[in-house]
C-alpha cells in the first residue's frame, strides 16, 4: 500500500502551481466584482488597523497589536477580499503568461482604488463615532503619534532620496511578510491551516514597524481627519499639540508614505516571493 504524500499541505512544487492558477483568477477577475471585493478588504484592513490601536490603547505592546492585526489579513482570505498587497502576487500569471500586461495593471489599479475607498469609509465611521475619545484619547494619541512616524522617513537635513530608500524598504519588508502569510497559506488544505499560517508573518511585519500601503490608507487619513475635525475637548482632555502634528497632510501622506510604500510593496510581494518561489519551484524544474 502506497503512503499518502503530502496530505497535510500541498509540497512546495504543487503550492507554486496553485499560485500560478489563483492569481490567474485574481488578475482575471471581471472589474466590478474585483472593485467591491477590493472595498471589503479596504474595510477590513482598517478594522483590523483598529484592532491594533485598541490594543496599543489599552497598554499593550505592539507585539500583541501586531497580532490583532492578523485578523484583516484572515476576514479577506475568508470572505474573498482583494487586497493590494497580495495582489501583487499576480506577477506570477504574468510571468506564466496566464494573464496580460494590461489586464493586470487594470486590476492592480481597481484593487488599489477599492482597497482606498473601503479604508476611508472606515475612517468615516471612525469620526463619526468619535471614536478617538476612547481610553481617555489615548485611543486617538496612538492614531496620530503612528501616523506621524509614518511620515517621517523623509528626515531634515537628508536626502529625499534617502528618505525615499528607507520608506520602499520598509515597504518591501513589509509585503515580504505579507505575502509569505499568503503564500503559505496557498500550501494549506483547510480554512485552519490558512488562518494559522498568517498570524506570526503578519504579526512580525507590524510589530516591526513595516509599511503596507493599504493599512496607511486607513491609519494615516484618520490620523489627518483627527487633526481637522476632532473636537477640542480632545486636545484639552489629552493634553497634545495640535501644532505637532501640523505635518500630517493629504500631501505628505502621498508624496513622504503612499507612493514609495506601494512600489516597495509590489518589489517585496511581487517579485521576491511571488517571482522567486514560482521561478524556484516551476521555471526552473521545466529546464532540466
Amino acid at each position: 500500500m502506497t503512503q499518502e504524500k503530502n496530505s497535510c499541505c500541498l509540497s512546495s512544487e504543487e503550492t507554486a502551481k496553485a499560485a500560478e492558477h489563483i492569481t490567474e483568477h485574481k488578475a482575471n477577475r471581471p472589474s466590478w466584482q474585483a472593485l467591491l471585493m477590493a472595498v471589503n478588504a479596504g474595510a477590513f484592513i482598517a478594522l483590523a488597523f483598529m484592532f491594533y490601536t485598541t490594543a496599543l490603547a489599552d497598554g499593550h505592546g505592539k507585539l500583541v497589536g501586531g497580532l490583532c492585526f492578523s485578523l484583516g489579513l484572515m476576514l479577506c482570505v475568508i470572505l474573498s477580499g482583494e487586497l493590494f498587497t497580495s495582489s501583487t502576487l499576480t506577477l506570477v500569471a504574468r510571468a506564466s503568461g496566464l494573464t496580460t500586461w494590461r489586464q493586470l495593471l487594470k486590476n492592480w489599479g481597481i484593487v488599489y482604488s477599492g482597497n482606498l475607498i473601503g479604508g476611508l469609509i472606515i475612517v468615516s465611521l471612525v469620526m463619526l463615532a468619535r471614536q478617538y475619545d476612547a481610553f481617555h484619547g489615548h485611543w486617538g494619541q496612538v492614531v496620530l503619534d503612528t501616523s506621524l512616524h509614518k511620515i517621517s522617513h523623509f528626515r531634515e537635513g537628508e536626502s529625499w532620496i534617502r528618505g525615499f530608500l528607507e520608506a520602499m524598504t520598509m515597504g518591501i519588508f513589509c509585503n515580504i511578510m505579507v505575502c509569505l502569510a499568503v503564500w503559505v497559506g496557498f500550501a494549506g488544505k483547510t480554512l485552519t491551516d490558512k488562518m494559522l499560517a498568517m498570524i506570526f508573518p503578519v504579526g512580525m511585519f507590524v510589530a516591526s514597524g513595516f509599511e503596507h500601503s493599504i493599512a496607511n490608507m486607513f491609519m494615516i487619513p484618520a490620523g489627518i481627519s483627527i487633526v481637522n475635525f476632532a473636537k477640542p475637548e480632545f486636545w484639552s482632555s489629552t493634553g497634545l499639540d495640535i501644532t505637532h502634528y501640523e505635518s500630517l497632510t493629504v500631501m505628505n501622506f502621498v508624496v513622504k508614505n503612499l507612493i514609495p510604500v506601494t512600489i516597495g510593496n509590489i518589489i517585496g510581494g511581487g517579485i521576491f516571493i511571488g517571482l522567486w518561489n514560482w521561478y524556484l519551484n516551476v521555471k526552473a524544474g521545466q529546464k532540466h
